[in-house]
């Protein structure tokens, strides 16, 4: 019996490829799913808005994990080091887990 990988044909409307622009990332989890609120935080504003939520289980979370520690390694081949920086009035503390911003 031959196992055939079949295809998988993925929809982008006009309205998702637009995208959301997101300048901060809050994650958390439960036992059984993560969160990703994308968030756009403007400078000297108090309060900013969830753009988007993407809701995943710990299996997928941990895919995107890799998916994204290989793009980032593909990137900074090509363009260089990434150079991370705390966002201005990013969140202290994030549910115990430390922030790697903060000193």
């Amino acid at each position: 019996m031959e196992n055939k990988q079949q295809e998988l044909k993925i929809e982008l409307t006009p309205e998702v490829a637009a995208g959301h622009y997101s300048n901060l990332a809050v994650i958390s989890h439960s036992g059984n799913e993560f969160f990703l609120d994308f968030i756009a935080v403007a400078p000297n504003m108090p309060q900013a808005k969830v753009q988007s939520r993407v809701i995943m289980t710990p299996e997928n979370a941990k895919n995107l994990l890799f998916a994204l520690r290989d793009n980032i390694a593909k990137y900074e081949q090509t363009f260089g080091e990434i150079k991370r920086k705390a966002p201005a009035n990013a969140p202290k503390g994030n549910g115990g887990i430390p922030n790697p911003f903060e000193a």
